[in-house]
């Protein structure tokens, strides 16, 4: 049980991105590549002598394993407890819900999201502070920094902690309790929603929902939480065991890549309910009955219906988006009389308005929202949210949709992912496009007048720290907009986002094809930035 001091040389590739340090399976099992960021990570935390630090992850490959070396090195580096979910397992809500209930100095969540897992697929790790929430630029930017001067690192000569049993262990001087990754998550959703009401809309005649775990983190939470605790039938979720390679699919929860539940829902003996989670069960898509809820569609009309949900009835202090959401939450915000904040992609950038109190809801096109109730996007939380607006409004999801834009109007909006692209012929096409910006705004272009071009940037309203850089932005006098930006996501070449934006108030146009309706903006989106010529790409990847 010697603490040992063990030597290395840094890695030139271990600066974390917008959601922690992202790599192939094989880097991370590169000898001392995990070690040193892990490392690097308690090097840049200062003083963690007799903390508490919560671990776990999704349960792809390498899961468990890299759970033993972090454990280890943490009770080398003087941690004095660890909480572990049950075979190394915790969603990302579920770990962000553990740190603020146990008050841990922070975690570390072990997950590359909605990335493809197995031994030739993706791994990460990411460190969330005591809020819950990721780390903010200012702890990541001292992560790398320590990385590229790393000569040792220290752990602990012991054996490994039996993650497959629930109570107390001991590493060294350091306590391991490991806990049902399950059991506090759920508790907390009793506590935010009508469960009441909710299992008498699963129980009523006609209602039938369907749940795609996607083989990966979700699947036991939705079934204790759907079929044990809300009494619906064995059955409504799907793909619910997870598997380490999730099942060989892509655990990203879209119109592409979660067909199975796509095809059933468009079928014509469609459930009235439809959703699915990603990888770590932080992201959500919502489906009705042949219907297909945007994200930013889902965000607004969560914050136009929370004063029916027990947690929200008292009312929002504020709604924040990220940039390249759509504007559709903006509208019920101004209605509300409330707060609006336009933040980056990054759900670190909502930490600081949620800890002020000047947001309660939030979310990102990416398939994520949230609230006040912890410090990540929640995936299981949304599906909750949408059951209990059900539950109270006794209508289907179309109606609901269709009632918000005859309310609020339509946003119409789209996101074409082109994925795997060269990341020097990405990063240029971004380059030339920014040196055209500056002579966008006056311009007629697709029957419409520039107002602005730019790069967002955005300075906190609490601390004012300003992150610059955070995508192209080009918006017309109509409301409507084009966004670009290279996701930080992905662990192979590069992904560019192309996000596309009108607003329609006319009540006789809210329901035409999303596609059409934005054929002129997707044109010029591809023009102004020479996508199909440079990339060869004459389509997307994924479009939602």
């Amino acid at each position: 049980m010697a603490i040992v001091s063990i030597e290395t040389n840094p890695f030139s590739d271990q600066r974390p991105g917008t959601s922690g340090l992202r790599k192939k399976v094989t880097v991370f099992q590169q000898q001392n590549y995990l070690e040193n960021f892990v490392q690097s990570m308690f090097n840049a935390l200062g003083n963690i002598q007799g903390n508490t630090l919560i671990v776990g992850g999704d349960g792809r490959f390498y899961n468990t394993e890299a759970i033993q070396t972090i454990l280890k090195m943490a009770a080398a580096n003087g941690y004095s407890r660890a909480i572990v979910g049950k075979d190394g397992l915790l969603s990302t809500p579920a770990a962000s819900c553990v740190i603020r209930k146990y008050h841990a100095s922070g975690g570390i969540i072990l997950s590359a999201s909605h990335n493809p897992a197995g031994p030739t697929g993706d791994f990460g790790i990411k460190y969330n502070v005591s809020n819950g929430g990721p780390a903010p630029e200012s702890i990541t930017e001292a992560i790398f920094d320590y990385t590229k001067i790393i000569k040792h690192y220290k752990t602990l000569d012991d054996t490994d902690v039996e993650l497959c049993t629930i109570g107390q262990q001991s590493l060294g001087q350091m306590t391991v309790d490991i806990i049902d990754p399950i059991s506090d998550y759920a508790d907390l959703m009793a506590e935010l929603f009508d469960f009441s009401a909710i299992r008498t809309l699963l129980a009523s005649n006609g209602f039938k929902m369907r749940f795609d775990g996607m083989h990966a983190i979700t699947g036991p939470y939705a079934k204790e939480i759907l079929e044990k605790r809300l009494g619906a039938p064995v059955g409504t979720v799907i793909n619910g065991i997870p598997l380490p390679d999730f099942g060989n699919g892509h655990p990203d929860p879209n119109l592409t890549y979660a067909k199975e539940l796509v095809d059933e829902m468009f079928s014509d003996n469609a459930p009235v309910f439809g959703a699915a989670s990603d990888g770590d069960g932080d992201r959500n898509m919502i489906l009705g009955a042949n219907t297909f809820v945007t994200p930013s569609d889902s965000l607004a009309i969560l914050a136009a219906n929370a004063h029916l949900v027990p947690a929200y009835n008292k009312g929002l202090t504020g709604i924040a988006r990220s940039m390249p959401t759509s504007q559709a939450a903006d509208r019920v915000a101004e209605k509300l009389g409330i707060e609006s904040h336009e933040t980056p992609t990054g759900w670190k950038f909502f930490g600081n308005l949620l800890d002020a109190g000047s947001v309660t809801l939030c979310g990102e096109e990416s398939f994520g929202t949230g609230s006040n109730h912890i410090r990540e996007k929640d995936g299981l939380w949304a599906v909750l949210f949408w059951l209990n607006i059900l539950a109270v409004r006794k209508q289907s999801v179309t109606d609901i949709v269709e009632q918000h834009w005859y309310q609020f109007g339509r946003n119409y909006y789209t996101r074409h992912d082109y994925e795997g692209i060269a990341s020097d012929s990405a990063v240029q096409l971004m380059t030339d496009l920014e040196a055209k910006l500056a002579s966008f705004p006056g311009k007629a272009l697709a029957n419409r007048t520039v107002s602005y071009a730019d790069n967002f940037s955005y300075t906190d309203p609490v601390d004012n720290c300003v992150s610059s850089n955070q995508g192209l932005r080009i918006g017309f006098d109509d409301g409507a907009r084009i966004i670009y930006r290279l996701s930080g996501t992905g662990t192979e070449g590069a992904t560019l986002r192309v996000y596309i934006e009108s607003y329609q108030a006319d009540s006789t146009l809210l329901h035409l094809e999303t596609q059409s309706v934005l054929q002129d903006l997707i044109h010029l989106a591809d023009e102004l930035a020479e996508i199909t010529l440079r990339t060869g790409r004459t389509e997307p990847t994924v479009i939602t």
